[in-house]
């Protein structure tokens, strides 16, 4: 999909505030047990074709309004995910300005995680 350039200017303004990490360090991560909330924020049809395994599942467009019932914590650390590493980063930048200091994008996203081969979950 060929993004708008206002859409990927968005985008770059809110890198310039987020971390981002790659695909493998959150699979590192997961594989080890660290305690971080992985969270999927791509769209429901999205979700149910598959997703990391351990991850739970907000919505780019509800994240914001459920978060701090999902995860009240706002030291946690949260590894936000999308299909390539933008919507995801747009919700860090929001997620952050919430208050959540550890909130991460994983660059790259679900087609990288795949593209990888790491184990994915369908249920």
């Amino acid at each position: 999909m060929e993004h708008s350039p206002a859409f990927l200017a968005l985008v770059a303004d809110a890198r310039r505030r987020i971390r981002e990490v790659t695909v493998a360090d959150v699979e590192r991560m997961r594989a080890a047990g660290a305690p971080v909330e992985l969270i999927d924020v791509r769209e429901e049809e999205e979700w149910r074709r598959g997703h990391v395994p351990g991850a739970r599942h907000l919505c780019k467009g509800i994240i914001e309004r459920d978060i701090e019932q999902a995860v009240p914590d706002h030291d946690a650390h949260l590894v936000l995910y999308c299909g390539g590493g933008f919507r995801s980063a747009l919700a860090a930048d929001a997620l952050q300005k919430m208050g959540y200091r550890r909130a991460v994008s994983m660059d790259g996203g679900w087609r990288r995680w795949n593209e990888l081969g790491y184990p994915i979950d369908t249920d």
